[in-house]
């Protein structure tokens, strides 16, 4: 008697992304801007799949349902503290965005936030860090600033002369 193991695909297509079929799901889906572990953990156990297995190793029947579980996450019973976009200033709903929509659902929100000049679109708009973080040290931009050696011979140079 033969023992074949499954095949399993070297990549597989989910929400307009590219994902390693050799990992285990919840690591692979977190590939998708906007899905972390956790949450690939929560939508393989709502769907009934052990997230144990590779991704490669699942149906297109099982596909199809972690994309529909992983776009409309409150219809199986995922709960709202997982989600990326809770309490929408916009909608005052909870939801969990994906893709595009979540890029643009930040950027909306930071502009929203240096409209109204807020303490943290203040530190947006100047560019400084935003969260706390110290500055005195840390998060300079630009090359150092110094006297440049050229310069330095040339002006040692004038000088002698």
């Amino acid at each position: 008697m033969e023992t074949r193991q499954k095949e399993v695909r070297e990549i597989v297509r989910m929400l307009g992304t590219d994902l390693d079929g050799t990992k285990q799901i919840p690591y692979s889906l977190a590939k998708i801007f906007g899905v972390g572990i956790n949450f690939g953990y929560a939508a393989a156990r709502a769907v009934g799949i052990d997230p144990s297995l590779r991704l490669g190793q699942l149906t297109e029947h099982q596909i199809s349902l972690l994309e529909d579980c992983i776009k409309r996450p409150d219809k199986y019973g995922i709960p709202a503290w997982l989600y990326n976009n809770r309490k929408d200033p916009v909608t005052g709903r909870d939801q969990h965005l994906i893709g595009p929509d979540l890029e643009l659902s930040i950027k909306e929100d930071i502009q929203r936030e240096m409209r109204i000049k807020s303490w943290r679109g203040v530190r947006h708009s100047l560019g400084l860090k935003v969260r706390g973080q110290r500055t005195r040290t840390t998060g300079r931009k630009g090359g150092p600033v110094g006297v440049a050696r050229r310069a330095v011979s040339e002006a040692g140079g004038e000088s002698k002369k």
